[in-house]
């Protein structure tokens, strides 16, 4: 069999994999306020959390356009499918590591910091198409600040309307929203992050010359939805400790903030065709209501945590794939 159609069927076989990964990587994102505050058992929550992220997964694909091109031209990349196979696992691997440490960290970063590093390994800084890149990078920084800042917004304009009711009643109430709030989270998550892996395919089958344009075949939708919504049922209790307890104690009000939040950023981005980081959004949003309910009730530790491993994903990830990049074709 040609080497390109091993490398094809490879890149989709840890394609799919870095989207099962992503799924329990991220699933604590989406599911984990309604979790803590016990809004809805955690396996029916997964449950919720890995349906709704299928069917997100399965409704747009313009993210996906935007890894298969933006950040390199597929058509004219110097050893393409080698390029994206090492990519990948830099990605995998960086995000198994966060997993293990309880980290929640970005797929998202991981990701795309893999595709520069390894571009950057075959054919130099001008492989990358500069513009794209810069447009998404902008957008994976932006996108956690405007969730901070809207979090704190939604909560302490939901802190006024309900200032005169019953807390223990008013939380009761907001449990039952939270449900709806959780289930949406998850289908803006799968809208946004599941459509990563459909470019990264995407991308490899333009490399082998076995697709002509930038659009997503279904096959490649329907796969990687699946491997999202199944790794979304494996569940990633770690991070749900993390995201859902060592932030802030989240009540069901601050939860409903922090969720409707997230979903509005997550899906704007998405509508705007942007890939963004679901973890740094749904993480900020979190610290944006809790610096709104209450600065001393944060735990700024953690936060700050967070934000390292924010900072150092790119670089890493990119290093990474980099080295993955001249290890793979030294033998291939």
């Amino acid at each position: 069999m040609d080497i390109l159609i091993i490398l094809t069927i490879l890149i989709v076989i840890f394609a799919l994999a870095f989207d099962f990964i992503n799924g329990f990587h991220d699933t604590a994102n989406a599911i984990a306020t309604s979790v803590s505050t016990k809004a809805l058992k955690p396996r029916h929550a997964i449950i919720m959390a890995a349906i709704m992220n299928f069917i997100g997964a399965m409704t747009f694909t313009g993210v996906a356009k935007s890894i298969t091109k933006d950040i390199a031209d597929p058509f004219t990349l110097q050893n393409g499918s080698v390029v994206i196979l090492a990519a990948l696992i830099a990605g995998i691997t960086w995000n198994l590591l966060t997993w293990y440490y309880g980290i929640p960290s970005s797929s998202s970063h991981a990701l795309i910091g893999s595709i520069a590093g390894a571009v950057i390994a075959s054919a130099g800084f001008g492989a990358l198409n500069y513009s794209g890149f810069i447009k998404i990078i902008q957008a994976l920084l932006i996108s956690p600040i405007l969730a901070f800042v809207v979090g704190y917004i939604v909560y302490t304009i939901i802190k006024f309307m309900f200032k005169d009711n019953n807390l223990a009643k008013t939380n009761k109430q907001f449990r039952r929203v939270q449900i709806l709030t959780a289930a949406l989270q998850s289908y803006t998550h799968g809208t946004n992050d599941a459509q990563k892996a459909m470019g990264i395919i995407t991308m490899a089958l333009i490399a082998a010359n076995l697709h002509t344009t930038d659009d997503i075949p279904f096959w490649v939708q329907f796969s990687c939805a699946l491997a999202m919504g199944l790794g979304t049922s494996v569940g990633g209790w770690k991070i749900i400790k993390t995201v859902g307890g060592k932030i802030m104690k989240i009540r069901p009000v601050n939860g409903v903030s922090a969720d409707l939040t997230g979903a509005a950023i997550i899906f704007g981005a998405t509508f705007i065709h942007l890939p963004v980081s679901t973890t740094h959004v749904i993480s900020s949003s979190i610290l944006g209501v809790g610096s709104a309910h209450r600065v001393k009730g944060v735990n700024w530790g953690t936060a700050k945590r967070m934000l390292v491993t924010w900072v150092i994903t790119l670089p890493i990830s990119g290093t990474l794939a980099a080295l993955v990049y001249f290890v793979l074709n030294a033998f291939l």
